[in-house]
């Protein structure tokens, strides 16, 4: 349905995430993916959704001078916000036990920002999402870091592996933008973008 309403636009999702790879297909979107590095950082002042919404934007930059009138680049970021910090992604396994620690038996913000933009506007939407952990063992952490991959995802951990399964106690708000992305908000900003809403 959204494929055919996008009909003649090129869609650029900027992103190595398998999972939103995954999303975009299950919206039934025909897209490419380009990546292009970029150093992700941002000014301290930020807080909560802004540093994700900076985030998502920065991203969008390097492909400003090749992008088509047809083209639709989208471009996104997700952080761990808990106790007025972010939580990006852990730089090793010792840096995962901690941040997953800090989570245990408390309850923390998940924000994922998609910038959405082309030739003649850009359009930045955001999501979050609580999540509350209870307390996790330090073998519990510790089987979770070395059985699964927590290094490619904000706050170390992925909701739906193991670790969501028997850990999560309760959630508020959209389970897929705490998986990597809002994807009611995508669809309906894809949609007004075909019908000429932007």
């Amino acid at each position: 349905m959204l494929n055919e309403k996008l009909k003649g636009k090129h869609i650029i999702l900027a992103s190595g995430s398998p999972r939103r790879h995954g999303f975009f297909k299950d919206l039934g979107l025909d897209f490419e993916v380009r990546l292009k590095p970029i150093k992700e950082e941002y000014p301290l002042r930020l807080r909560h959704f802004e540093i994700s919404d900076y985030l998502a934007q920065l991203k969008s930059l390097p492909f400003l001078e090749e992008l088509k009138p047809n083209d639709i680049l989208v471009t996104s970021d997700t952080i761990v916000w808990h106790n007025n910090k972010a939580l990006g992604k852990p730089k090793n396994n010792a840096d995962a036990f901690e941040m997953i620690s800090s989570l245990s038996g408390k309850t923390h913000d998940v924000i994922t920002s998609v910038c959405i933009r082309n030739t003649t506007f850009q359009k930045t939407i955001n999501a979050v999402t609580k999540v509350t952990f209870r307390v996790l063992s330090e073998e519990e952490i510790w089987y979770y870091i070395n059985t699964y991959s927590p290094l490619d995802k904000a706050g170390a951990y992925g909701i739906q592996e193991w670790i969501g399964q028997i850990g999560v106690t309760k959630i508020e708000g959209s389970y897929f933008n705490v998986m990597g992305l809002p994807t009611h908000l995508v669809y309906s900003t894809l949609i007004a973008i075909a019908e000429n809403n932007y």
